[in-house]
């Protein structure tokens, strides 16, 4: 991978491809968008927009996308933030960056694990 790409997640990727990623990117964080109806994730982009259009053109809703931050060289629970501008949604109910729904929160955690075991969520 010489140029940043941004990856829909279809399979699993271990926890190297994912530093890897990081690295091209922000150094030791990588932006990620979860499509919670598809169960979809996008990982990569300068902004979680960029991922966000990867998953709208694959055929996401954007109601259905959230971003997050995801830090690979933590664990657990500090490896995942769910902050970004395209949360901000007040029409769904989500006034802030950061995503305030706990039932959310847990689907973002259990797609990010689906797709990247090795974090241990």
């Amino acid at each position: 991978m010489e140029n940043p790409e941004i990856l829909i997640v279809r399979e699993p990727l271990s926890l190297d491809e994912v530093r890897d990623l990081a690295s091209r990117w922000h150094g030791t964080m990588v932006k990620g968008v979860a499509d919670c109806r598809r169960g979809t994730v996008a990982l990569g982009g300068d902004w979680h927009m960029d991922a966000n259009a990867h998953l709208i053109l694959d055929g996401s809703l954007p109601e259905d996308t959230w971003g997050f931050n995801l830090y690979p060289e933590e664990e657990g629970e500090e490896a995942l933030e769910y902050i970004s501008l395209i949360n901000i949604r007040p029409g769904q109910g989500n006034h802030e960056m950061e995503l305030q729904d706990p039932l959310l929160r847990n689907l973002i955690r259990g797609l990010v694990q689906k797709h990247i075991p090795e974090l241990n969520l």
